[in-house]
């Protein structure tokens, strides 16, 4: 019973990983003077844009509140790629 349960949940990961995302999208964000771009996919086109703001505000900001003030900046580019 619980290999059952384990295959199920790991069945569910894995689908829902390599699911396909109609939404890809490349941010690129200024802060404190340093711009980073990443690309962010999902399901819809403001999850995209949000995991791909994360991204580059990883790289750009340390800390929670730098990493808040980061996500709240305006990117400094927004591209919708196929």
């Amino acid at each position: 019973m619980a290999l059952i349960f384990v295959v199920l949940v790991l069945g569910t990961i894995a689908f829902s990983t390599f699911k396909s995302q109609p939404y890809r999208c490349r941010v690129c964000i200024t802060f404190n003077g340093q711009t980073d771009c990443r690309i962010g996919a999902a399901q819809t086109r403001m999850e995209a844009q949000r995991t791909a703001t994360t991204s580059a505000c990883a790289q750009l900001s340390g800390g929670v509140t730098m990493t808040n003030q980061c996500e709240n900046t305006p990117p400094t580019s927004l591209e919708w790629l196929p």
